[in-house]
């Protein structure tokens, strides 16, 4: 699971992962104490931790798949993990059980993108939060039409992305990053820059910790594992991505 300084529960970590967009009004419940008040480590009723779990529509369906493949409860860490981060539970998963959850829960949202959606889990996308931002969500698809800014905002944001802490100041650190950048109509890596970000409240920090961030937070510390995982995974699904893009380049005009 994702290195911390005191141990974390799964609930605490997927909730922890899934305070930024809810914060901003993104996704999950309008409510925004109880999601708040477990990603601080607070313990909630389970029931009431599973409403406020099922109103994130985006990431809940992948829990539950990874978790009925590994037999596993929804907020096992691991679970949480293969979702956010990624690890080897996400082989456990066939295309087949992939495909039928992927189809219930978001041929609707992807509308006239479904096709490009069943594409990208053919190409072997996983389900993992990287598949939502880059073959769910229509950010590709608008890239592609030409809504160039704020599709790259959204993206780069959105992702689970990774940084090195450069300096500590309370609940902010500078993070040196890599930004996606829209170069020669492909999504690529960017060149470092650094950035402020939120920390989690009780996440303890030193200067040259790798960390995984999510909008504008800080969301756990990365061992070297854990990294490499999510490198891999999320370049994994950038190729997925940028294959699409290129796909649809070659397609005629109509």
């Amino acid at each position: 699971m994702v290195v911390h300084a005191t141990p974390i529960s799964g609930p605490e970590l997927f909730f922890r992962f899934a305070q930024p967009p809810n914060l901003l009004g993104y996704c999950g419940p309008s409510e925004t104490g109880g999601v708040t008040a477990v990603a601080s480590g607070i313990s909630i009723p389970t029931e009431e931790m599973a409403r406020l779990a099922a109103a994130f529509d985006g990431a809940w369906p992948y829990l539950e798949l990874i978790s009925t493949r590994s037999g596993r409860d929804a907020f096992d860490s691991e679970v949480v993990e293969a979702y956010w981060i990624g690890n080897a539970l996400l082989n456990g998963v066939s295309l087949f059980d992939w495909g039928h959850t992927a189809s219930d829960r978001f041929q609707r949202q992807a509308g006239d993108r479904w096709p490009a959606v069943v594409n990208a889990l053919n190409a072997g996308g996983m389900p993992n939060h990287a598949f939502h931002v880059f073959c769910v969500y229509p950010w590709v698809g608008l890239l592609r039409e030409g809504f160039i800014a704020p599709s790259l905002e959204v993206l780069d944001r959105c992702r689970i992305s990774w940084g090195s802490v450069n300096r500590i100041d309370g609940l902010i650190a500078e993070v040196r990053r890599h930004p996606l950048r829209w170069v020669d109509d492909s999504l690529v890596i960017g060149e470092a820059i650094v950035e402020p970000f939120r920390v989690a409240s009780d996440l303890q920090l030193k200067v040259g910790d790798q960390v995984a961030l999510h909008w504008d937070f800080i969301c756990g510390v990365l061992g070297e594992d854990q990294s490499s995982r999510l490198m891999r995974v999320h370049a994994h699904h950038l190729a997925i991505a940028n294959n699409e893009l290129r796909v649809a380049r070659l397609e005629p005009s109509r």
